[in-house]
């Protein structure tokens, strides 16, 4: 736009809000202190009814709550007594294990030892009779039973 075009769009805007503000007044049905009291009114009426069902929204929220939170407690309370003793069990498990372990650790040693040494005892004899010398020892358990009487796992 030129320079001239530009004043007179902005002489045209000045000229059509002073003619919209005269209209707005001869043609207004109240007085513009009537009219802004009313408005005034009309916005506190919309914010104390926001505000109530802010709040009534709130108390039933509240209430809600309130009725799930027992049930919710006990269920969380339960859970822990029940992970608590969980781990309990995990504890004992380990221990029994640990313990199983190194009995069966014990007994295995005892057991090669033992055979070690009845196989040294078997060298030596056949080496005293004259014998030739055995190259290897192969051992194989075969349909071996725990002491409990059920067959082992192998």
């Amino acid at each position: 736009m030129s320079s001239k075009g530009t004043l007179g769009f902005v002489a045209g805007t000045v000229v059509g809000v002073a003619a919209g503000i005269a209209a707005g007044i001869l043609m207004a049905p109240r007085s513009g202190a009537e009219s802004r009291a009313m408005a005034a009114d009309a916005v506190n009426d919309a914010w104390d009814s926001a505000v109530d069902s802010y709040e009534r929204g709130s108390r039933v929220v509240g209430e809600k709550i309130g009725n799930v939170r027992p049930g919710v407690d006990a269920t969380t309370d339960e859970l822990r007594a029940k992970v608590d003793l969980a781990r309990e069990r995990m504890d004992q498990l380990r221990s029994s294990l640990s313990d199983t372990v190194t009995s069966t650790s014990d007994q295995v040693r005892d057991v090669v030892n033992t055979v070690a040494g009845q196989a040294a005892g078997v060298a030596g004899a056949a080496a005293a009779a004259g014998e030739k010398e055995a190259e290897g020892v192969h051992v194989e358990v075969v349909g071996s039973e725990s002491e409990e009487g059920a067959p082992s796992a192998e």
